[in-house]
């Protein structure tokens, strides 16, 4: 977290299909019965600019996109919406949940697409102002399972790409969570969604009253 900031910041991460959505709006609940100020976003997207850059990115017309492109243009949704929302909400001491951040573009991008992990990390910290979640949950489910899922909707232009990315993306987010214990919590998704709702509480209730 950067300084100056009283809020604090949780991220949701995960690869298709993997629940992510369902327990945002779980924790959402259970907070708001706490009391507690929250503000939930999603990744790319949460303010106008970004929801047009979203529209771009999943766009399934744009099949001639360069991997560079894809990046920046992620990373650019992304500088949007921490200058509108989530830089100004941790300044005002909100909880802020968010489905995706910095570590969606190390997975899909970097370990997906094979983009430089420290060129991504070098333009994420300009990017997110180095305001890093306090915690970060990796929602763990095998590609297929994943991908089959959501097999009921007309998928999106990252969803369309093969079996062989997707496992590329979970092994990225696992590779990440183990660099990274303190903050990213890997969450197996093949339980009860109250079990992983009360999996979700002991690690949120731990960050919000240390």
């Amino acid at each position: 977290m950067a300084q100056g900031l009283k809020g604090r910041f949780i991220t949701f991460e995960g690869s298709e299909g993997s629940g992510k959505s369902t327990q945002i709006a779980l924790l959402e609940k259970y907070l708001k019965e706490q009391k507690r100020k929250v503000l939930v976003l999603r990744e790319p997207g949460g303010v106008k600019i970004s929801e047009k850059i979203r529209e771009i990115l999943l766009d399934v017309d744009n099949k001639g996109m360069s991997d560079a492109c894809e990046t920046l243009l992620y990373m650019a949704a992304r500088a949007q919406l921490v200058e509108e929302v989530v830089a100004p909400a941790l300044k005002k001491g909100l909880i802020v949940l968010c489905d995706r951040y910095l570590d969606s573009t190390l997975a899909y991008q970097g370990y997906g697409n094979g983009v430089d992990l420290g060129i991504i990390k070098t333009i994420g910290a300009f990017a997110t102002r180095k305001i890093m979640p306090d915690l970060t949950f990796v929602f763990d489910i095998a590609a297929e399972k994943g991908l089959a899922r959501i097999n009921h909707r007309a998928k999106d232009r990252i969803e369309q790409r093969k079996l062989a990315y997707h496992n590329k993306v979970r092994r990225g987010y696992l590779a990440i969570a183990k660099k990274e214990p303190g903050r990213v919590k890997v969450v197996e998704v093949d339980k009860t969604k109250e079990e992983i709702h009360a999996v979700i509480k002991s690690y949120v209730d731990r960050v919000l009253d240390p």
